[in-house]
This record gives structure tokens, sequence and C-alpha cells, in this order.
């Protein structure tokens, strides 16, 4: 089973580290369909993962070269997702608290990865005949990436495709470059929300070997898909982000209909 999730974190991080999507993202709606372990441990896991590969992708990303990052602007943004990361896990535990039920929070996360991944898939295609805009001011990028970091740590998924939307259609942003200020944000919100984890004490019970062999998953998978990444197009990288938004769609309609019991 171990050798399950390093693979899962490998595949996901390396594609996520490409794309800009985190990793999160795949990772959290397909361990969440295993059913292995709890809501609340594979969203920390995740988390945990996510940046880790984050920090990787971002580092080697930047010294390569291979896009470009506006560092005032992307900034903003990644303070706000950080405090919205603080934000978007009191949500979660509060969700949690309220249903007394993780089998109503998967699906509530679930349905909402699902309207989410759905929107950036759509504006994707799209993207060709939206015209975009260009925000320099510092107090709507912080409200933006506090808006994006409630919705990644809530949802356990880092930062997902949602950033890429944003950071295209607010910024005007090529999608290598906004895939790595994307990384960059979400290396920020999920510094936050484990810190925030660690300090409450919310840590969820887990196997430690799983959180080990993840993290070495999305390393690793971070550094392969930093490489690739210099060498791919942005038109390869649009096919790939297509690709993996569709899937992920589907994955989380089974795993809104797992949790809601419709599945048995």
């Amino acid at each position: 089973m171990i050798v399950l999730f390093f693979a899962v974190s490998i595949l996901s991080c390396g594609a996520g580290s490409i794309c800009g999507i985190g990793g999160g993202v795949i990772i959290k709606p397909v361990l969440d369909a295993m059913g292995i372990m709890s809501v609340s441990s594979i969203s920390f896991l995740s988390g945990c993962t996510v940046l880790c590969m984050t920090v990787v992708s971002v580092y080697r990303n930047m010294r390569s070269g291979a896009a470009k990052i506006d560092l005032k602007i992307s900034t903003a943004l990644a303070l706000g997702a950080a405090f919205g990361g603080v934000a978007g896990k009191v949500l979660f535990e509060s969700l949690k608290e309220a249903s007394g039920n993780e089998e109503m929070v998967g699906f509530t996360q679930a349905v909402v990865l699902i309207l989410i991944t759905l929107a950036t898939l759509i504006y994707t295609v799209c993207k060709e005949k939206i015209h975009t805009r260009t925000c320099s001011q510092i107090w709507i990028c912080v409200g933006i990436g506090l808006a994006l970091g409630v919705m990644s740590s809530f949802l356990g998924i880092g930062g997902g495709p949602i950033n890429l939307m944003v950071l295209g259609y607010f910024f005007s942003m090529g999608t290598k470059d906004a895939a790595l200020s994307s990384l960059y944000i979400i290396m920020f919100s999920q510094i936050t929300s484990l810190v925030q984890t660690f300090a409450t004490g919310n840590i969820p019970e887990m196997e430690i070997s799983y959180l080990v062999f993840m993290i070495a998953g999305g390393i690793l998978g971070g550094t392969i898909g930093s490489k690739i990444n210099k060498k791919i197009s942005e038109r390869g990288v649009d096919k790939l982000f297509i690709f993996l938004m569709g899937v992920i769609v589907l994955i989380n309609i089974y795993n809104a209909l797992k949790f809601s019991g419709v599945l048995g």
C-alpha cells in the first residue's frame, strides 16, 4: 500500500509541477476514492506532500529561468493566500465539527472541486476568446490571494487549477509564468496551513511511513516535473492540463457519489 501512495505522489506532483496545479488536486481525490484513510488524514498528507514539492519546483524553475515570476504581484498574492490558508483550515475544522461526519465533509469537498475544476476547464478551452485584465494594485492582489488560500486549504489541495485560471484572467500571465506563480502561492498557503495544524495539535492519526514516502514521492515528482517543464511547449502544458482536469472531474464525481452513499 505504501508503494501505491508513493506512486500516486510522484505522478501527481510531477504533473502538478509541470502545470502549476500543485499535485494536491490529484492526490486528494485519488486517495479519497480509495477509501483507505479518513478525509482529515488524506488532507494532511496531501498538504505536506504538496508543500515539499512546491519548494523544490519553485527553486528549480527560478534557477533555470524556464519561466518568469513577478515577485511583487506573486508575493502579495502569496501573503493573501497565507492568511486565507488559516481561514480555510478553520472552515474545514468547523464543518467537520458541525456535521460530526467526515463523509459529509468529503462530499462537500468533492462537489466544490467538481465546480472549480469544470470552471477552470471551460476557461482553459476558451481562453483565447477571453479578454484578460492586468491588475497591479497590491490590495486587490492580497484579496485575490486570500480567496485562493481559503479554497486551497479547505479543500486540502494546495491551490490547484483555480490558481491558473485566476492568474491568467486577472494578470494576463502566460501558461508557464502562471504555473510558476501558482506554485509560489501554493508554497506560502501550505506553510501557514501546516504551521496552524501543528500549533493547534489537530494532526490526524496516520502511520508516519506513509508521510515519509509521500513526501519523498512529492520531491521526486517535483524534480522530474521541473525538468520536463523546461522542455515542453506552452501548448503542450495546456493539453496536459486539460486532460488532467477531465480526469479530476470524473474522480470527484465518483467521490461525491461515494460519500453521499449512492454507491453504497
